[in-house]
């Protein structure tokens, strides 16, 4: 898949996946989730013996969506966690 499409992908991807979980990151930042998203949720189809990201098209979409919400919950997380810690 082009480097076009993949940004492509992964804006609409970060932007369904932070409408989804209500994060406010900002536009720059859903782009980037939904990229690692698409990574992360392809890595993961795998584990599974399922294809990963395939191209431009729908099962691609809902990969990089399911990647981009697990990446921000576990920095949500991560977060919350480390607010409660002074050192």
């Amino acid at each position: 898949m082009g480097l076009l499409l993949e940004i492509i992908l992964g804006a609409i991807a970060g932007w369904i996946a932070s409408a989804i979980t209500r994060s406010r990151a900002g536009i720059w930042m859903d782009i980037v989730l939904g990229i690692l998203g698409a990574i992360v949720g392809g890595f993961v189809m795998t584990l599974f013996g399922q294809p990963g990201v395939t191209g431009f098209n729908l099962y691609s979409l809902i990969v990089a969506i399911v990647g981009a919400v697990v990446l921000i919950w576990i920095g949500r997380l991560v977060s919350r966690g480390s607010k409660g810690t002074s050192y």
